[in-house]
């Protein structure tokens, strides 16, 4: 939570300070094409990806292509190939720098990337509940249906940091297993579920609010110390978030108290060219007005929407911008080098398990995670993922 107020009182910096830092900051140096990976063609971070193009295209003439991937993996692997500058990726990019769940894999382990900017919009991220339930907390899921997806691990982690806001683990509810996330939401109308992890303003969710069964979503007091203690200790992406887009009438004069984490987390690797990472993010505050406005979402990439404590470090020429601008502090740095200290361990932990590792895959998945857990823990580091 001190994490999330630092958070607040760097978005109320004045625009002068930025400004007056802007003008001193170095000049935008881009390459004449660039290549992204993005969520599908009718997804709204492909849409924001082309908005970005379209603005580093008019303004600095970058030409930007959008590579389309149907999965994470689909998504990361150019990028782990080199074959891609950046990749407007979901919460599989912190996955992959932490070398978790489909990333715990012989063929990838943790990776070193970098995150150069981010977008948090105006829906949450939330349990979507059958209306028809008494159900105003996560602590009120007890003994209620929740949907597990078979296969995405990412919704299910969702579910799980609800359910820890609440006091509650899986073990505290009914488990109905789904094998796909549409299908979830058709259970729940059926009467056959009673919630499904999802975005706020998802064609499932709106499918809901319009069933016989409406939809209601879980609040979470910002002032629930506890309860956010516990959810971000399952999954600690997530921020507090007044939601003010999404299914059964949730709007700006009727916000929820609610969750989120960015969408999309714009990351390269590494070892991405200073110019090239400094010249995105500067190119994308300063021309901000310019693609704000061209695709669902991409008001989410301003300035007071950037968490510069979050979970995944920033490239090295991203902090010489904020650096340039005035806006980073001690405390940020630190979290920064923490970070980095965490990945570069993690990196070389991964070096000395793949060398000796299990031959199959349940057991070499199994010896990974106790080996990356031993190594968090024993550098005082919480390894999250257990």
């Amino acid at each position: 939570m001190r994490q999330f107020s630092r958070s607040l009182i760097l978005a109320a910096l004045p625009l002068s300070l930025l400004s007056a830092g802007v003008a001193q900051a170095s000049e935008v140096e881009l390459p004449g094409t660039m290549a992204w990976t993005a969520y599908g063609t009718n997804s709204s971070g492909y849409a924001q990806a082309v908005a970005i193009g379209n603005m580093l295209q008019n303004t600095y003439g970058t030409s930007v292509r959008i590579l389309p991937g149907d999965n994470d993996v689909s998504r990361m692997t150019p990028l782990k190939q080199g074959r891609v500058d950046l990749c407007a990726c979901g919460i599989a990019s912190y996955y992959g720098a932490e070398g978790v769940m489909m990333f715990a894999h012989r063929d990838w382990g943790p990776q070193p990337i970098r995150v150069i900017t981010t977008s948090t919009a105006s829906f949450g991220l939330s349990l979507a509940v059958a209306g028809d339930l008494d159900v105003e907390t996560p602590a009120d899921l007890a003994g209620k249906r929740i949907a597990y997806i078979r296969g995405d691990d990412a919704l299910n982690k969702g579910t799980e940091a609800y359910l820890a806001f609440g006091g509650l683990t899986w073990d505290d509810v009914e488990r109905v297993d789904f094998p796909g996330y549409a299908r979830s939401f058709d259970g729940i109308i059926a009467g056959n579920a009673d919630a499904s992890f999802t975005t706020t303003v998802t064609p499932p969710a709106q499918q809901l609010a319009s069933s016989p069964r409406g939809i209601s979503w879980p609040v979470l007091d910002p002032d629930n110390a506890e309860g956010w203690e516990r959810m971000m200790a399952v999954a600690p992406y997530f921020r507090p978030h007044e939601v003010t887009a999404g299914a059964g009438g949730i709007s700006a004069d009727n916000p929820v108290p609610s969750a989120s984490y960015p969408y999309p987390i714009v990351v390269g690797n590494q070892d991405l060219d200073d110019k090239v990472a400094y010249g995105l993010i500067k190119a994308l505050q300063e021309n901000y007005d310019d693609y704000k406005d061209a695709a669902p979402g991409a008001v989410g990439y301003a300035f007071e929407h950037q968490d510069l404590q979050w979970v995944i470090p920033f490239h090295d020429a991203v902090v010489e911008y904020y650096e340039e601008i005035g806006v980073w502090t001690d405390e940020m740095q630190a979290h920064q080098e923490g970070l980095v200290e965490r990945q570069e361990l993690l990196v070389a932990t991964w070096s000395d398990f793949i060398a000796d590792a299990p031959e199959d895959e349940d057991e070499f998945r199994d010896a990974w995670m106790q080996a990356r857990a031993e190594a968090l823990s024993d550098a005082g580091l919480e390894p999250v993922f257990q």
